[in-house]
């Protein structure tokens, strides 16, 4: 989805950057404090909480579905124009989700409200990047990023203290306004660009036809997937290992938050100068810090750091999206949006993994050895791929 820009941006490029960033703020609020939200959520709708954890799918179905989808009619579409389209979806779908009657209108509501989640962080890090010389390009799509990962730290705690005095609707009443909010900075200070001409569904799909395209999602959707392992499980794991009081586990979820913002602020700066370097550091980073993870849970202070290290490994985000644009030749709209669909592969992956692991007798701690190994996993797709990428260049 190559797109020329008509005009030299009027808004600073900090301040459209911190627009996009909104949106990433209001996804991740939406996204998280659902899972925090789930026992009112499930007493209002009249189900039990597990039934209720199933519009957290949903909206993971949703962005799955929608990232390509939505990626791909909207090929011969302006940049500017499909992020407003899409933050106007995104907005629709929340507002619907607070008035939600029952149960199966509010999982209806909550897939309806995934589908723009992967297009819009896709297309916003095109922009953000498109914005910046070369050697900014990372640095640029994490500072979009860098919305979801505030959120955890400051939205999420906020969504979830107004949800517990006014109730669970309010949350998803935030979050469309703060919808609303993105796509009207984005009228007012994003550039003004001109669809490609030659743009169209069928060259977006094209991309579909590369390897390094799908190599370099895979080391997404696995490697990605060891950190939701544990981070699915804190809680639980807190409760029964570490045993401390329930009280204490938002501030574990706050440190974690740390540690991805902060893993979204430095190593950005390294994959600028070394990308694939960088995308295997940040993952053997993970399963080090995963490998750890066992060993700290038994003391309050030790998972706090082990967290926060953790966290970190959130950073692989933002440098495989410039990995994709770099692989995806002409038809970077569906491959920066399919990075997110396999982000959620991992979302899904990485708890199923390290449920099994606990089902399986091998105790809450052992989500930690699951991680490592998917981290490990996806650094060998990344080893695969650079082997393809090398062999080709003989080749040629």
């Amino acid at each position: 989805m190559a797109t020329a820009i008509a005009d030299r941006p009027a808004a600073p490029v900090g301040l459209i950057h911190l627009s996009l960033a909104v949106g990433g703020f209001a996804i991740g609020t939406t996204e998280f404090a659902t899972m925090s939200l789930l026992p009112d959520m499930a007493r209002d709708l009249g189900v039990d909480a597990p039934t209720a954890g199933h519009v957290i799918s949903a909206y993971a179905l949703g962005v799955v579905v929608g990232a390509p989808l939505l990626a791909v009619l909207g090929a011969k579409m302006a940049r500017r124009t499909l992020l407003i389209v899409l933050m106007a979806m995104f907005a629709i779908g929340n507002a619907l989700s607070a008035v939600a009657p029952d149960y199966a209108t509010m999982m209806a509501f909550r897939f309806v409200s995934g589908l723009p989640h992967g297009a819009y962080f896709g297309i916003a890090t095109l922009v953000a990047a498109s914005l910046v010389e070369q050697g900014r390009r990372t640095q640029a799509a994490a500072r979009v990023l860098l919305g979801l990962t505030v959120a955890t730290i400051v939205g999420v705690p906020l969504a979830n203290a107004l949800g517990q005095v006014v109730g669970w609707r309010s949350c998803f009443v935030i979050v469309a306004v703060l919808a609303g909010v993105t796509a009207a900075l984005v009228a007012l200070f994003a550039p003004r660009d001109r669809a490609d001409p030659d743009a169209s569904p069928l060259r977006e799909l094209a991309t579909l036809r590369t390897p390094q395209v799908w190599l370099t999602l895979g080391v997404g959707a696995i490697g990605f997937g060891g950190l939701f392992a544990v981070y699915t499980y804190l809680a639980d794991t807190m409760a029964a290992v570490t045993k401390v009081s329930p009280s204490v586990v938002p501030v574990a979820l706050a440190v974690f938050g740390v540690g991805m913002t902060a893993g979204n602020l430095i190593v950005p700066r390294f994959a600028d100068r070394a990308l694939l370097p960088t995308a295997a550091g940040v993952l053997a980073w993970s399963a080090a810090s995963l490998l750890l993870w066992p060993f700290a849970a038994g003391h309050l202070w030790s998972v706090i750091a082990a967290v926060l290290l953790i966290g970190v490994g959130g950073s692989l985000g933002s440098v495989l999206q410039i990995r994709l644009m770099d692989v995806a030749g002409d038809a970077q709209g569906l491959a920066a949006a399919l990075n997110h669909s396999a982000f959620n592969v991992a979302n899904a992956l990485g708890p199923w993994l390290g449920g099994l692991a606990i089902a399986a007798g091998y105790g809450w701690t052992s989500t930690g050895w699951v991680g490592a190994a998917l981290a490990l996993g996806g650094l060998a797709m990344l080893a695969v791929s650079v082997a393809v990428e090398r062999g080709g260049r003989r080749a040629t």
